[in-house]
C-alpha cells in the first residue's frame, strides 16, 4: 500500500496496527523519495486461512455404485 508522509501523520496508530496484523508493506511517498514500515515478522499464511465447511454429506458411502475403481483416462 502506498500513501503520503501526511496520511501516515493522520493515521499513524491505525497504519502500524495494520502493518502487524496483516504482515503488508506500508510505503511512504514524500517529495523525491519514499521509505518502507516493514513488519518484523510475518504472520504466518497458515494463520490468515479462514476456515469453510468443505465436506458435506455422509462420509460412510459406499462408492461402489458411484465408482468401479477403474481409473478412466482419456485419449486423444
Amino acid at each position: 500500500m502506498k500513501m503520503t508522509a501526511t496520511e501516515l501523520r493522520r493515521r499513524l496508530y491505525q497504519v502500524i496496527d495494520q502493518v502487524i496484523k496483516t504482515g503488508e508493506t506500508v510505503e511512504i511517498v514524500r517529495r523525491n523519495g519514499s521509505v518502507r514500515i516493514v513488519p518484523e515478522t510475518r504472520p504466518s499464511i497458515w494463520d490468515r486461512l479462514e476456515v469453510h465447511d468443505v465436506v458435506r454429506g455422509d462420509l460412510n458411502v459406499d462408492f461402489g455404485e458411484y465408482w468401479d475403481g477403474e481409473l478412466e483416462i482419456e485419449t486423444t
